[in-house]
């Protein structure tokens, strides 16, 4: 990534449209065009991680269209992208994909363009996606100030109830919740989340819970994350005694631990089990910080609309020793 950084100097320091890149870790690139347009640019895909070709697909391009509300923008053009595994996945397993695909795109209000294929031992799929945004309209991710309150929208656990899946350990029933959760497009949350004075947004994916969390967090705050609040499906917990753990969440782990002070009482679901809350997340919810008035309104709204999931699971406090505090 430290290479990424310094392409990223070097080649965009004397474009002043470049909004955002490689720098801050933000969820996608924003170039300007004018004074009142912005196009926000963006790829991501993804293993299987369902058996069901079709709603695979739904998930791969709910998992890329993400990026493009977690900055506060509309999608509008999406590209496929396939690493086919011909040898496992026939043509007509490969067209449910891309029909699955297709659904969210065209669910997002966004329009498919094209695409590119090549040949691969694994099969993937995702999408390169743009979206517009005016310039002064912006969710950065680490922009969160003292008093702040964090939103989350869906529950975790994906990343070890996918592996579960992969062992065959998981119930039909689960397999149908994990595949809507991750399916569902965090769109209705972002164009919701518009009427409210939103200081930072991401949403929730590889680097799990307090990973991106940590992104959130900037030099003049510490992150109070209160576990008990935090959304999980209670299968992921039973699973993840069993030692039923993807190896991406033991990497967040390592990567962030230092940053973080435990502080978890007995009656915290995640103590003994902190492993829950580096979990890696596929297609996850989003996470708005705003002024606590306005984020108890949101989390109402979001609630009433569906988003039943939906809890206040922090707030910035000054900062202290540690990035990020856990209770």
């Amino acid at each position: 990534m430290e290479d990424l950084a310094h392409l990223s100097l070097s080649s965009n320091h004397k474009d002043e449209n470049v909004l955002t890149d490689f720098i801050g870790n933000e969820d996608a690139g924003v170039y300007r065009l004018n004074e009142d347009l912005a196009i926000i640019q963006t790829a991501d895909f993804i293993t299987p991680v369902v058996d069901d070709p079709y709603l695979y697909g739904q998930i791969a391009a709910a998992n890329a269209l993400s990026d493009v509300y977690a900055m506060g923008g509309e999608v509008k053009t999406a590209l496929n992208l396939v690493m086919w595994d011909s040898c496992n996945i026939s043509p007509t397993l490969l067209k449910e994909i891309l029909q699955g695909g297709l659904s969210k795109i065209q669910e997002s209000g966004g329009v498919l363009l094209g695409g590119h294929t090549i040949a691969d031992s694994e099969q993937k799929y995702g999408l390169s996606v743009t979206g517009v945004i005016h310039p002064q309209k912006i969710w950065r991710n680490n922009q969160a100030k003292e008093g702040d309150c964090f939103v989350l929208t869906k529950p975790i656990g994906m990343g070890i109830l996918t592996t579960a899946l992969k062992a065959g350990k998981l119930s039909l029933t689960m397999q149908n919740t994990i595949a809507k959760i991750m399916a569902t497009l965090n769109q209705k949350a972002a164009k919701i989340a518009q009427k409210y004075p939103i200081h930072a947004c991401t949403d929730i994916t590889g680097f799990g819970l307090l990973g991106h969390l940590y992104e959130m967090c900037n030099p003049n705050i510490t992150l109070c994350l209160y576990s008990k609040e935090v959304p999980i499906l209670k299968e992921a917990i039973e699973f993840a005694k069993l030692g039923i753990i993807p190896g991406g969440s033991h990497t967040n782990e390592k990567g962030i631990k230092s940053h973080c002070h435990f502080q978890l009482d007995k009656d915290s679901p995640y103590k003994g089990l902190e492993i829950l809350l580096f979990d890696a997340q596929t297609s996850g919810g989003l996470v708005f910080a705003l002024p606590q008035k306005e984020a108890f309104l949101l989390k109402k709204e979001l609630i009433d609309n569906g988003l039943e999931d939906t809890k206040i699971i922090a707030e910035a406090k000054i900062r202290s020793d540690f990035a990020l505090e856990i209770f």
